[in-house]
């Protein structure tokens, strides 16, 4: 059984779980600060709708990539995201068919869920997840064949509006959802550019137009650090809506950031991305959690 049970978990990046809620209900309980009120029942309903709605777009990237995927040349970033350090689908140990129809088993437990939320909430959140699957499907045939980023600089907003939608769970489209998601986009952007320089080898070999690819390793470093003093500048805005311990946490981020960008430029090498990617995964927890531990406290 357990045998069985490695592929899916490989698949789901599963590792990782415990990210997508925290991240999800960190845009909830900023609305719970809004709006008043602290409901446990719609912070698991919330927690669950962030988890399983997550999970199936890690599916529905492998699916749609599935055929690239078997022209990989190196696997560094396949050991980072998978626990097992295989590609299921490539490997034949999950069939297309069965990686399909998990895709939209999640999809219908994460919609069974979002129904369950009061109207107009449900709608909202309903229509970032059709447009999230929509515009990550686009993202992994879009960079196949262009010219320009345009890819990645629509693709990520999938991301991007994941607290939002946690948020609006309970919230309205608001200032504050706003001002989240223009603080949240530049690190998806700088995000996508790491990886894209640490893939860079897998990425020529399957023909997509990554940042790498694009514009070069340097071109990639620009990429990241550019979107990273975005970032920063962008966190003036949104660590108005905040509170004092996500200052603090912020500020811990943010020293993080910058002391991974300088190693970045001391070794500029792909290895050295990769020791990065980490401490950028890991801000991303900090921000969540300062948010949480703000709202709590």
């Amino acid at each position: 059984m357990k045998e069985n049970l490695k592929p899916y978990l490989d698949l789901t990046r599963a590792h990782f779980l415990p990210a997508w809620p925290l991240i999800f209900c960190s845009g909830l309980v900023l609305a719970f600060a809004n709006y008043g009120g602290f409901s446990w029942e719609l912070t698991l309903k919330a927690a669950l709708i962030g988890l399983f709605g997550f999970e199936a777009g890690f599916v529905l990237n492998d699916y749609v990539d599935r055929n690239r995927d078997r022209l990989d040349v190196e696997n560094t970033m396949t050991r980072y995201w998978r626990p097992f350090k295989e590609r299921p689908i490539p490997s034949g140990m999950i069939s297309s068919k069965n990686a399909f129809w998990l895709f939209i088993l999640l999809v219908a437990v994460t919609s069974a869920l979002i129904f369950t939320l009061p109207y107009p909430n449900s709608i909202y959140v309903f229509i970032i997840m059709l447009y999230s699957y929509s515009i990550e499907a686009f993202y992994q045939v879009k960079k196949r064949d262009q010219k320009y980023p345009v890819a990645q600089l629509l693709g990520r907003t999938d991301f991007t509006l994941f607290p939002a939608a946690g948020y609006l769970c309970y919230g309205q489209p608001d200032i504050t959802i706003l001002l989240y998601m223009v603080f949240f986009y530049p690190w998806t952007m700088a995000h996508l550019g790491l990886n894209d320089f640490i893939d860079l080898k897998n990425d020529l070999a399957r023909g997509m137009k990554s940042i790498a690819v694009l514009y070069g390793s340097k071109g990639s470093m620009y990429w990241v650090t550019g979107f990273t003093v975005l970032h920063f500048l962008a966190a003036a805005l949104f660590l108005r809506e905040l509170g004092t311990i996500a200052l603090y946490g912020f500020i811990a981020a943010f020293a993080l950031l910058a002391g991974s960008n300088l190693y970045l430029w001391k070794e500029k090498s792909q290895s050295a991305g990769m020791r990065i990617l980490p401490v950028y995964h890991m801000t991303l927890v900090i921000y969540a959690v300062s948010i949480i531990l703000d709202f709590i406290y």
